[in-house]
């Protein structure tokens, strides 16, 4: 349904793409996954034309998003990172000029406005203004504005970032819904939870690059991710690094904790801590990790994804 050619985009200097290309499916979850400054939001905002890369291409049905813009916007929605609302209006307002935008007809956009209302459960906050919404609120009606004219593809960009767990939970059975309906979707997230639960398949972006790509179980299977021990320590400095890696363990640092690989958990683990007794590191404390997203994201990139 969509193919990703290519892509490249430089803003000052920076090469924020370096030839981005992949696709995804009719019907498909599509998680795009990455730390800040990989080049997830501007990807995702060529895909959704609201940025135009330096070259490359997007193609939906097998036409360009830019050629063909008109007939490409009617059957996408876009929700951004940034909460696009205005706080003096109310809810209701705010669907009614969102969806005006859209080539709905007023009775019709009536009853759509009812009904993603209440599918956010804020029909009876319809009449209130947006500023006295609390965060997750916000987010909600963000995502409800998406949804006014139908798209057959929503995007959505971090939707989750900074809000309580009843909102995210009430975002994620939409979403969930939408998908089982057949919306396809393309989403990006700093959570591993999330990109767990939800995608069919997980382009892994850094660096402006895709660095890989596929179903959790391609990626655990293609990547050189093993059982992770994370000891996290109160007193990591150079000296106490420097007596670790005298130990020939297989690990790497992240901020104040140190990452160890092994294919034995059972039997390392006890060496894993002797060591970091024996180098004087004072453990804050310790966490098994079983393969999962995040530590084959680790060992892709070395990186944490961060907030």
């Amino acid at each position: 349904m969509i193919t990703i050619k290519d892509l490249r985009k430089t803003y000052d200097g920076f090469e924020a793409l370096k030839g981005v290309s992949f696709s995804i499916r009719e019907g498909e979850f599509y998680g795009l996954l990455g730390p800040n400054g990989a080049g997830k939001t501007t990807t995702i905002s060529i895909m959704s034309s609201i940025l135009k890369p330096d070259s490359g291409e997007v193609l939906l049905n097998g036409k360009n998003i830019y050629t063909h813009s008109d007939e490409s916007k009617r059957i996408m929605g876009v929700v951004p990172q940034e909460i696009a609302l205005y706080n003096e209006l109310t809810a209701y307002e705010n669907l009614t000029f969102w969806g005006g935008l859209y080539a709905v007809t007023p009775s019709e956009l009536k009853a759509r406005i009812d009904e993603v209302l209440k599918l956010f459960g804020l029909y009876e906050r319809r009449n209130d203004k947006v500023t006295a919404y609390s965060g997750g609120m916000k987010r909600r009606i963000n995502i409800a504005a998406a949804l006014l004219h139908r798209p057959r593809i929503l995007f959505m960009d971090e939707p989750t970032v900074g809000i309580d767990p009843q909102s995210r939970n009430l975002i994620f059975e939409v979403i969930e819904k939408l998908h089982n309906e057949g919306m396809t979707i393309v989403y990006t997230t700093h959570y591993m939870e999330e990109a767990e639960r939800f995608c069919d398949r997980i382009g892994i972006i850094d660096n402006g690059q895709i660095i890989a790509e596929g179903t959790l179980d391609e990626l655990k299977k293609n990547s050189h991710a093993r059982e992770t021990v994370v000891v996290n320590f109160n007193n990591l400095n150079d000296a106490l690094l420097q007596k670790i890696h005298s130990f020939g363990s297989d690990f790497k640092q992240v901020d104040n904790m140190i990452y160890y690989y092994t294919n034995n958990l059972q039997t390392e683990l006890s060496k894993i801590i002797s060591q970091c007794n024996d180098a004087g590191g004072e453990i804050h404390n310790i966490e098994i990790r079983k393969v999962n997203l995040e530590t084959v994201f680790l060992d892709l990139t070395g990186k944490q994804l961060r907030d």
